[in-house]
């Protein structure tokens, strides 16, 4: 299947010299996965801008739209014949929800990962949500600041945080969209004089005012397909995994993100590794990052890596202008979730670091049993798109 009959031409655009206030606007008005940023009244593509960029951005509102629409991790360029797959494997490196699509070098129109995954939804009836969640939760305390909550998302890339109270249950959760609903709506109350002062004191809130509640939950037992229906009837990108009969204890987190990256896996020789923000790689190729996996998961024969999952994620400190890059591994095997996290200064010392880090952790897992069918039984299920 390729993307012609489900990328729409229904997007929201703004010129490249549109004040970054009214781009703010637009998004707690319409609430897009993206806004489309163009010149020369529309002939000229510039790029996209997210709401995660305008949440780590401190831009002032008259800063001009063409300034953060090409940020690390800007949205995949498609052409209209892109087949699904290819599609949803580029919106997970890219680290987007969004990309523009083009008909002979002319911009025609966007795809969205809602877009994608209802036109497969009807696919995703046999996988459960055991099959692709992630065990690995980052949490906040109810009494956890605003501003503690905006550096989490930022440092971990992630668009929603489970919300625990003193007792370590579920009370709610925080997103990137209710923080940048809420910074907006604060912001356009205040006058230029007073409006430093307004920011400060809305970082300094608990997060606790923000956060939604009760929380949208569902099961490891719960069809995929049951689970991305109640994400996409109720504009959620995520949900809450918790214990059948429980929803106070977080077990987990499934996104449209982790469905995407389940619909690409493929059937190759080498293991399937997908890597986020691959733009950053410089001195070291993809071909590098698998094999150097490979190889740690290689040194032990009794574990069965399904997936693996490589993010990189820039930070703004440099050394002699090489930027400081954090890398995060994450291994899917036969008996759970292995991962490793380091940071160094360009993309190859941040992965030997991470990759050093995943090494000792899937020490852990020597006595895992194989179970080599697993990823046959995953491809099956998602069935031939």
């Amino acid at each position: 299947m390729d993307i012609s009959d489900i990328a729409t031409q229904d997007y929201v655009e703004v010129d490249a010299e549109e004040r970054l206030g009214k781009v703010r606007s637009l998004f707690e008005k319409s609430n897009p996965k993206g806004v489309i940023v163009t010149r020369a009244g529309g002939a000229e593509y510039v790029g996209v801008i997210t709401q995660k960029q305008l949440l780590s951005s401190h831009i002032e509102e008259n800063t001009r739209a063409a300034s953060i629409a090409n940020p690390e991790g800007n949205a995949p360029k498609l052409t209209r014949t892109e087949d699904v797959r290819d599609a949803a494997r580029k919106l997970v490196e890219g680290g987007s929800k969004v990309a523009p699509v083009f008909e002979a070098d002319q911009l025609w129109g966007v795809l969205t990962e809602d877009d994608i995954l209802e036109a497969v939804l009807d696919n995703l009836d046999a996988l459960t949500v055991s099959d692709i969640y992630t065990e690995d939760v980052i949490t906040v305390g109810e009494d956890d600041n605003v501003g503690v909550v905006i550096n989490r998302l930022r440092e971990r890339g992630v668009s929603r945080l489970p919300v625990l109270d003193d007792d370590g249950d579920l009370t709610g959760v925080v997103t990137t969209y209710d923080l940048v609903e809420f910074v907006t709506r604060d912001i356009e109350k205040t006058t230029r004089g007073d409006r430093r002062g307004e920011i400060e004191r809305m970082l300094d809130l608990p997060v606790y005012d923000v956060m939604s509640s009760p929380v949208q939950t569902t099961t490891p037992e719960t069809a995929v397909e049951d689970a991305v229906r109640v994400m996409l009837e109720n504009d959620y990108a995520g949900l809450i995994v918790t214990p059948a009969g429980d929803a106070t204890t977080v077990v987990g987190v499934i996104t449209k993100t982790d469905v995407l990256r389940a619909l690409s896996y493929t059937e190759e020789e080498h293991m399937d590794v997908q890597i986020t923000n691959i733009d950053l790689l410089d001195t070291i190729s993809r071909e590098d990052v698998r094999d150097g996996i490979e190889k740690v998961a290689g040194k032990y024969s009794k574990m069965s890596v399904q997936h693996a999952h490589v993010r990189f994620h820039e930070h703004k400190e440099r050394l002699r202008g090489t930027p400081l890059i954090q890398c995060q591994i994450r291994l899917r095997t036969n008996k759970g979730q292995a991962a490793g996290t380091g940071e160094g200064y360009g993309a190859d010392n941040a992965f030997y670091m991470a990759l050093d880090t995943l090494e000792r952790n899937v020490l852990e897992k020597k006595g895992i049993q194989s179970d080599e069918e697993y990823q046959g039984q995953l491809l099956r299920k998602l069935g031939e798109l």
